[in-house]
């Protein structure tokens, strides 16, 4: 269609040639002939002379609330002195904004510098991309369509950030960790009662509480029976934390506009039961896969950290086929629950490190989700609580 008008117009210009020559003013016609000629070869001559003088840049917010709008701002810098006649500027946004991203064009005659800004819908929580795609530089007609030379800006990744529900404290999930952390606490004071005493110093397993020690290492069982805040040593503080694993998990062969969208949901449904286990006073392990592809354990104990951590989450891009590796897994936990996008078969090389599967469960998508585990599958509903698959 853009080429038929294109031709049409040269139709048009041609007919009005002929008309000029023949019918007219012959000598006129001719004038208008020669320009006609002339015309195209100038145009090409600064179409080719902008491919090497344009210098696109643009910036834009690295997180955005999911539902508001995220704006890019686009500088085109003039390097030569001859005007130049028309740019094409392509956008681009990855699967988790809108689509209706147009094309902008403009034209720099005595300007050495153009700006304006393009206004993208955010759809889905999670991370994205946005980019300059392609800069062309047109002529006569748009019959005439280069691609720059000049290189153009690296794409940017940008984080949507989705709202986390605020889960219930008697959501069944969270009642059956909570549990377990106070089942580990008496386990670990009957094996320590013998040991405690009065003066106990860092040789033994629990210590009085300092100003400064992590609220992480407060064993509130014992504390609540000596009648003051008693800690745990390092080793025993970590047995008896709550594991949290994200298994950011895309298949190769799903398009991307569909995955996204259960990624978004897992990524609620695991930062909600973070919320709430740290809110109730339960310090937990979390564990990811960074951008670089190594597996990160982080511990978390203060309820303003979850925030925190989200924002690492939305700033790592997924990559296809690619499971987070927990070989390295040699730590000892209470309860393990790990969120995954996908618990078929290829879940087997994560769920093969988990030991203890006992005390282990699976956040899964919805109640259609595939279990090929023994490990109890829960899902987070529409009114954000968890249920059994």
């Amino acid at each position: 269609m853009k080429h038929f008008k294109s031709i049409i117009s040269v139709l048009a210009v041609a007919f009005l040639v002929y008309i000029f020559t023949f019918y007219i003013d012959g000598e006129m016609g001719i004038i208008l002939l020669a320009f006609v000629a002339f015309a195209p070869l100038v145009s090409l001559f600064m179409t080719l002379y902008a491919r090497k003088r344009v210098k696109v840049s643009f910036s834009c917010d690295a997180y955005v609330p999911k539902g508001s709008t995220l704006t890019v701002n686009v500088k085109v810098e003039k390097t030569g002195v001859f005007p130049i006649s028309v740019l094409e500027i392509c956008p681009f946004a990855s699967e988790i904004f809108g689509q209706n991203i147009k094309r902008r064009k403009l034209c720099m005659l005595n300007e050495t510098k153009r700006t304006f800004k393009i206004e993208i819908d955010t759809l889905v929580g999670g991370n994205g991309e946005v980019g300059i795609k392609a800069v062309y530089s047109c002529g006569f007609l748009g019959f005439m369509r280069f691609p720059l030379k000049t290189s153009l800006p690296q794409s940017v990744s940008v984080g949507v950030i989705p709202p986390i529900p605020e889960i219930k404290s008697s959501s069944q999930l969270f009642r059956s960790i909570a549990d377990v952390v106070l089942t580990s606490d008496d386990d670990e004071e009957n094996d320590t009662a013998m040991l405690f005493s009065a003066n106990t110093s860092p040789g033994y397993e629990h210590r009085e509480y300092e100003q400064g020690d992590p609220l992480k290492r407060i064993n509130w069982k014992l504390s609540s029976k000596k009648q003051k805040l008693m800690v745990r040593l390092d080793e025993a503080a970590a047995s008896v934390q709550p594991v949290l694993i994200l298994d950011l998990y895309r298949n190769g062969s799903v398009p991307p506009v569909n995955a996204v969208r259960g990624e978004e949901q897992l990524i609620r449904s695991v930062f909600g039961l973070l919320d709430l286990l740290i809110k109730q006073g339960i310090a937990c392990s979390f564990v990811y896969r960074s951008g670089t592809g190594e597996t990160v354990c982080e511990s978390v104990d203060n309820p303003d950290y979850p925030k925190q951590l989200l924002l690492k989450i939305l700033a790592i891009k997924v990559i296809p086929d690619k499971r987070i590796d927990l070989s390295q897994n040699n730590g000892s936990f209470c309860a393990c629950v790990t969120a995954t996008t996908d618990a078929g078969p290829g879940f087997a090389e994560v769920a093969r490190y988990i030991d203890d599967q006992e005390n282990a469960s699976i956040i899964g998508l919805s109640i259609a989700s595939v279990n090929t585990t023994k490990m109890k599958m829960w899902y987070l509903d529409e009114d954000n609580n968890f249920k059994t698959v």
